[in-house]
C-alpha cells in the first residue's frame, strides 16, 4: 500500500500540510482545554475536602441543570413547602422528599434524553462532531463535580 502523498485525501479528509497542522491545532486547543476543566473540577473537590466550602468552579456554575422554567417551578415549590412547614412540619418533610425524589428522576431524565440522541446519531451512522461530545462530557464533568462537592 502506498503512502499518501501530502495533498492526496483518504475516505474523504484533506491530508495537505496545512490541513494537517489545522487538525493538529484544533486536537491540542481541545486538550489544554480539557485539562484546564478538569483542575477547575480537582480544585473545587479538593476545596470542599480541605475546606468544607464549596465553590463552584466558572464551568460548574454555567451547566444549569433544568430549564430556566423548570428551575422556577422547583424552587416555587420548594418555597410552598418550606412556608408550609410551620403548620405542618412532618407533610413538610414529606413533600420535600418528594420533591427532591422528583427533581433526581427528572435529573436523570435530562441525561437519558442527551445519551439516547447521541446514540441515536451513532445508530444511524451520523458522524457526531467531537464538539458536541466534547461539550456532553463537560456537561457530565461539571455534574459529577457537583455531585462530589455537594
Amino acid at each position: 500500500m502506498a503512502e499518501p502523498r501530502r495533498d492526496e485525501t483518504i475516505g474523504g479528509r484533506d491530508l495537505s500540510t496545512a490541513a494537517l497542522a489545522h487538525a493538529n491545532e484544533s486536537v491540542e486547543q481541545e486538550l489544554v482545554e480539557n485539562r484546564e476543566d478538569d483542575r477547575d473540577l480537582r480544585a473545587s473537590v479538593e476545596n470542599h475536602i480541605n475546606t468544607g466550602i464549596s465553590q463552584p468552579s466558572e464551568t460548574e456554575e454555567q451547566a444549569a441543570l433544568f430549564s430556566q422554567d423548570e428551575s422556577k417551578q422547583l424552587y416555587a415549590k420548594w418555597d410552598a413547602i418550606q412556608v408550609g412547614f410551620v403548620d405542618e412540619p412532618r407533610q413538610a418533610v414529606e413533600r420535600a422528599d418528594s420533591l427532591v425524589a422528583g427533581a433526581m428522576k427528572r435529573l436523570a431524565e435530562v441525561f437519558a434524553e442527551e445519551r439516547a440522541r447521541l446514540e441515536g446519531q451513532w445508530d444511524r451512522g451520523d458522524n457526531v462532531s467531537t464538539e458536541e461530545l466534547r461539550l456532553a462530557l463537560r456537561r457530565y464533568r461539571a455534574f459529577f463535580g457537583r455531585l462530589l462537592s455537594v
